[in-house]
């Protein structure tokens, strides 16, 4: 079975982000029950690539101990790696207790919820890693919160499929005209930020451009 490395894809340039990386969330463990003195699993993902990677973890009272095969690069040798990661756990406000790993990469010991799968498991700030709405383009967010406001007033989505301008039943007339010109000016600016990708003219006296 494969480690990692194995059919994922290698990252040059630009800074990658979060979902292009297999991943270990403590949540997800403490909610499997699986963050138990003793306990040992298997841990499998193949939604990444038609390659599966796989990990052996072994929980400790406050540590979790990681065995893997990684591959440094296309056609290089497969090594194993095994070490811990340390938990830490916080009181909840409401009772019961929160799991969080402590990055293991050295000098770093950030208090987190997920580790990233590289050569080590590391938090993402290691690994400069962005969340995938930090790479979005400046018109992409701004269609995206029009996106929002069309489902709220229950339209079909796209921006490109007009008004429908009928209020929904129950909403407050007050709420629609709002929603109306915070739509219209997202609207207006993302067509802006179209046309100026696509290397269009564009009229300076026009709309707000959203920021």
């Amino acid at each position: 079975m494969g480690g990692y490395g194995s059919g994922r894809r290698w990252h040059t340039g630009s800074k990658s982000i979060t979902s292009d990386y297999r991943h270990l969330d403590v949540r997800h463990l403490q909610r499997e029950g699986l963050l138990i003195e003793g306990c040992k699993f298997g841990w499998t993902w193949n939604q990444y690539t038609t390659h599966e990677a796989s990990i052996r973890v072994w929980v400790a009272k406050h540590e979790l101990t990681l065995s893997y095969m990684h591959q440094s690069g296309p056609n290089q040798e497969w090594r194993n790696r095994q070490y811990s990661v340390q938990l830490d756990r916080t009181v909840c406000h409401l009772g019961g207790t929160r799991h969080w790993f402590l990055c293991p990469l050295q000098g770093c010991g950030r208090r987190v919820a997920i580790l990233y799968a590289s050569s080590f498991f590391a938090c993402r700030h290691c690994l400069d890693l962005a969340y995938s709405s930090q790479r979005e383009e400046k018109v992409d967010r701004l269609a995206r919160r029009a996106e929002k406001i069309r489902a709220r007033l229950g339209w079909k989505p796209g921006i490109l499929n007009g008004r429908e301008w009928g209020k929904p039943k129950h909403m407050h007339w007050k709420t629609f005209s709002a929603l109306m010109a915070e739509y219209h000016r997202l609207e207006q600016a993302s067509f802006k930020g179209i046309l100026i990708n696509i290397g269009q003219p564009v009229d300076p006296d026009g709309d707000a451009d959203g920021t």
